[in-house]
């Protein structure tokens, strides 16, 4: 009889950039407000959330805030 290993899956990786960004959408900030505070266009911001939604199959900034409320503080 075999057994039945465990299917041992990683989580998508978040590129630190898009950490930080998860961060302050959990922080309740808009695209704009990020924009600004991370001096880069707001088109650059709405590209990384699209990517953060696409990796962690989320569909909305409410989940991405609950994911990262699951996951250790990002080391500075």
């Amino acid at each position: 009889m075999a057994t039945a290993r465990a299917r041992i899956t990683t989580p998508p990786l978040v590129h630190p950039r898009e950490q930080e960004i998860a961060e302050l959408v959990a922080r309740g900030m808009t695209n704009n407000d990020i924009a600004t505070a991370l001096v880069i266009g707001r088109r650059t911001v709405e590209s990384h959330l699209e990517n953060i939604l696409k990796k962690l199959g989320l569909t909305s900034r409410t989940q991405v805030a609950s994911w990262l409320s699951g996951r250790p503080p990002r080391s500075p």
